[in-house]
């Protein structure tokens, strides 16, 4: 006997402390619900997931993903962040928009599937850890222990419309190098004036293949650093580039084009984070365009980051809210949530026949 309420799941949810690398309790109460309901799970590190009843071998498989822990509450909250209170129909506490709705809403929908026979493809529901930052023992580490996965629906707040591609991003160190000497003399060479010119080819170059949902590759400087006194060419100046990659490319790739188009020396903290969305052909868009759900490209990460499968980014809330102090999810949001996940895997099972 399947008996969930979203609303009041999340609501336990919400006062339960689950912040990154910290979400034990938040899992074990994940644990619960699933038993509650009769569903055998897994659990490795503070992940949990499982699969539905009648999963076969061989057949297509979707992952069902959304995460458990938070981000630290924003300085400005005049709520408790940990107590999950109602008010003018809007569900408020930490995490309820990012994305506790959506993945309250993703294992309703797997609860409802659960039991059910002949279905045209597999569930894999998961609980995952460590998402709000990136970290390597969430579902990028969890992901190679599911079985094969060929699509994922990724819960988080984007007001139930479909990302069917998501930005990746690279953050960039580089360095400069000139030669120091006196400024009274114009001695030296000016590392400054070295890096000047290379963060003008970041402001101004276009990478040539542009991506219909995400448009071009975004390159940003946003820190720079030279100098120690007034009178002294500095010989070396750093400055931080945050590279936004479109769905065109691999992180790899762009960072193989920097490299050869710039002189100063450049490191990328990581490549890990690509990124990711759909082929051209791949059946949600038909369900999109059918069900009149509105697709667009996603300029913020996921987990869908992490993961090698084709992916879409969806669910209840609004990204705007996120990480915001007061966050809240609208109760209706909840009520409506579980149904329109329902019709697109049903619009899915009838593509996939």
């Amino acid at each position: 006997m399947i008996t969930f309420d979203p609303i009041e799941a999340l609501s336990g949810l919400i006062n339960i402390v689950s912040l990154s690398k910290s979400e034990e309790e938040a899992a074990i109460y994940m644990e619960s619900i699933l038993s509650e309901n009769g569903v055998p799970y897994f659990r490795d590190k503070n992940n949990i997931w499982a699969q539905n009843k009648n999963f076969e071998e061989g057949k297509y498989t979707i992952l069902l993903n959304s995460h458990i822990d938070t981000v630290r509450p924003n300085r400005g909250y005049s709520k408790d962040p940990y107590s999950s209170i109602v008010e003018d129909g809007k569900l408020y506490g930490l995490g309820s928009n990012d994305a506790g709705g959506a993945l309250m809403c993703l294992l309703g929908t797997f609860l409802h599937f659960y039991n059910q026979e002949n279905l045209p493809f597999n569930l894999v529901f998961v609980a995952s850890a460590e998402e709000e930052i990136s970290g390597r023992n969430g579902m990028e580490y969890l992901y190679s222990y599911l079985p094969n996965i060929d699509f994922a629906i990724i819960g988080e707040p984007t007001l139930m419309q479909i990302a069917i591609a998501e930005r990746g991003l690279m953050v960039l160190d580089c360095k400069a190098v000139g030669q120091s000497g006196h400024a009274a003399r114009e001695e030296g060479v000016n590392a400054i004036y070295e890096a000047i010119k290379d963060i003008n080819w970041f402001n101004t170059y276009n990478f040539k293949t542009h991506s219909d949902e995400l448009g071009g590759i975004s390159m940003s400087v946003t820190v720079i650093n030279a100098g120690s006194q007034h009178n002294v060419v500095p010989a070396e100046c750093d400055f931080v580039v945050d590279v936004r990659v479109n769905d065109q490319y691999t992180n790899q790739e762009v960072l193989d084009v920097i490299k050869e188009s710039v002189s100063c020396s450049v490191k990328a903290r990581s490549t890990r984070l690509n990124s990711s969305g759909v082929n051209n052909n791949h059946p949600i868009r038909i369900v999109a365009e059918k069900l009149n759900i509105n697709t667009y490209g996603s300029p913020t990460l996921s987990d869908q980051a992490l993961i090698p499968c084709e992916s879409i980014k969806m669910g209840p809330g609004d990204s705007a809210r996120s990480h915001t102090a007061d966050e809240f999810i609208f109760i209706e949001e909840l009520r409506t949530g579980i149904s329109k996940y329902i019709n697109v895997l049903n619009g899915l099972g009838k593509e996939l026949i």
